[in-house]
């Protein structure tokens, strides 16, 4: 493992954290252009890391089924020949068909995701985009209602407030409901903190590929060249990433600034 040249390229691309906790200790904590242990950073789309894990949640809480269809939920979506086919599971690995779209400042509120047509056979092709996620979230909010919860309230009081994990806020949509694949601002040992409670395990189900893109599992990325078998990975725009190695007992969260950024760059230095 090397520790010096994997914070020497991070370093490069305007770092903002890098922590690197392995076998329960610390052993680098560094942070530059003016951030800090206590400044929450956004990581975008390494939002998507929690989805999963609260979907199989509720799953084992009986609120929904990963392989029930929307359409179980929203009628209008059984009436439609393709629509009508897409899972739960599949919304979450992002093989539901749908296109590219949705990331950034450009997610739809639920009832606009929910209006989306499809693309591709639901099942058939990986397309990265936040629109499913979307998608999932107005499935769980449906489900929630009884329970005057919304997502965001289930996932704090499911996850994160049992393991001690503070999401310092959520970007907001224009209707008020806060997005699923994007909005989190946390610091880098809050982040870390959850990837350390995935590691331990229990949420095995959110490791799995699709077929139609093995490396991708629900809201994790899966594996990379020069590293462990077993990584797995959160990405969000701009450089943010928490990397989880549990045959390393290792888990790694990097905060950074600059699209340029390379995860896998990042990695092959970190294990090689």
């Amino acid at each position: 493992m090397s520790l010096d040249i994997a914070v020497a390229y991070a370093k490069r691309y305007d770092l903002a954290a890098l922590l690197i906790v392995r076998e329960g200790e610390t052993v680098v904590e560094a942070y530059d252009s003016g951030w800090n242990a206590e400044k929450p950073h956004a990581i975008y789309s390494g939002t998507k890391s929690f989805w999963g894990v609260a979907a199989v949640c509720a799953h084992r809480d009986g609120i929904l089924d990963l392989d029930e269809t929307v359409g179980a939920t929203f009628p209008a979506w059984a009436e439609e020949p393709g629509k009508r086919l897409v899972t739960l599971r599949m919304l979450l690995n992002l093989t539901a068909g749908i296109g590219f779209g949705g990331l950034g400042n450009a997610v739809p509120t639920y009832e606009k995701a929910l209006a989306v047509p499809l693309k591709d056979v639901p099942g058939s092709t990986f397309t990265y985009g936040g629109i499913p996620l979307q998608i999932f979230g107005a499935v769980l909010a449906a489900k929630l209602a009884p329970r005057e919860q919304t997502p965001h309230d289930y996932l704090r009081a499911r996850v994160l407030d049992p393991i001690g994990v503070t999401v310092d806020s959520w970007k907001t949509l224009a209707d008020g409901t806060h997005p699923l694949p994007t909005g989190v601002y946390i610091t880098a040992r809050e982040w870390l903190k959850y990837g350390a409670f995935v590691m331990a395990g229990g949420f095995e189900e959110t490791l799995r590929g699709s077929a139609a893109n093995p490396r991708y599992g629900l809201g994790w990325w899966l594996g990379a060249k020069d590293a462990p078998d077993d990584l797995f990975y959160a990405s969000g725009s701009g450089g943010q990433g928490m990397y989880v190695a549990p045959s390393q007992n290792l888990i790694a969260v990097h905060f950074g600034q600059k699209a340029s950024y390379n995860h896998k760059a990042f990695l092959k230095r970190l294990f090689t």
